[in-house]
């Protein structure tokens, strides 16, 4: 006990720097557990997904046809506060917020919930995470295949 009170007295600087680095993590997450962020895993995801979650990505409309989770409507973040009123229907499914890196579904999970939705989360990661987990992506929109039209022939 005495050569650690000598190394903090030796170290003032160094200990110092250690507790408020030990108080900033605890406080940012306590502040993260208060705002109620909650950030699912791709594997709860799923789970989430097949009780009938819905899947907003927030990525362009370029990376959503580049690959995107099935089912998973495109809502560019940009222009969810716009769109978030034909949103009423959900308000309570479950819904999870997709973007590249997980980042950017942050500031969407706060815009819905303050809206008043009920449960929506983060994907953990985002689509680097859905596919570094090894989960199915689909590529481009997908459109019913219309029937060629049959010509009429003529007799002459």
């Amino acid at each position: 006990m005495d050569r650690i009170l000598e190394f903090a007295g030796n170290n003032t600087v160094l200990v110092l720097v250690l507790m408020i680095s030990f108080f900033v993590v605890i406080f940012s997450e306590l502040r993260r557990k208060a705002s109620g962020l909650v950030n699912v895993e791709a594997i709860e995801a799923v789970r989430l997904i097949n009780n009938d979650a819905v899947v907003i990505d927030l990525r362009s409309i370029d990376a959503f046809a580049k690959g995107h989770i099935v089912s998973a409507r495109s809502v560019p973040l940009d222009e969810l506060d716009t769109k978030i009123n034909s949103f009423g229907a959900m308000k309570s499914k479950p819904i999870i917020a997709v973007c590249d890196s997980g980042v950017s579904s942050t500031k969407a999970v706060n815009t819905l919930r303050t809206a008043g939705f009920e449960s929506v989360y983060g994907l953990k990661g985002g689509m680097a995470g859905w596919s570094q987990a090894g989960m199915p992506v689909v590529t481009g929109r997908k459109t019913k295949a219309k029937k060629p039209k049959k010509k009429k022939q003529r007799n002459e």
